[in-house]
């Protein structure tokens, strides 16, 4: 985990921004973003290249509440970015912001 952080951090170092009109972006960023979290506008949009990889940084606000999205190049959502305890935390399609944390489990009894 610790060499996954150090090496976002390195990309992001040596990363070029560029920012992005909303309605500049691929319609299939802004298709997804309505579908999936709607209610929620985008206040923010950047291209992204680093290390010859381009992306697109997207955030995105509803109320208080605030995420940023990155797709790839061609429009296809990678995953969900979020700040907690000050280290970015990477979260891809399909998963859940809430996998990493286990249920509370009742202490065993020894009964069967």
């Amino acid at each position: 985990m610790f060499i996954l952080v150090l090496a976002v951090l390195a990309m992001t170092v040596d990363a070029q921004r560029t920012a992005v009109k909303t309605a500049d972006l691929q319609k299939s960023i802004t298709d997804w973003i309505t579908k999936d979290y709607a209610g929620f506008a985008i206040t923010k949009a950047d291209k992204v290249v680093a290390n010859n990889v381009t992306t697109f940084e997207v955030v995105i606000t509803k109320g208080s509440n605030s995420e940023t999205l990155v797709f790839d190049k061609d429009g296809k959502f990678m995953h969900k970015m979020a700040l907690k305890s000050g280290s970015p935390e990477k979260h891809t399609a399909g998963s859940s912001p809430m996998a990493h944390h286990k249920p509370e489990t009742k202490p065993k009894t020894g009964k069967k």
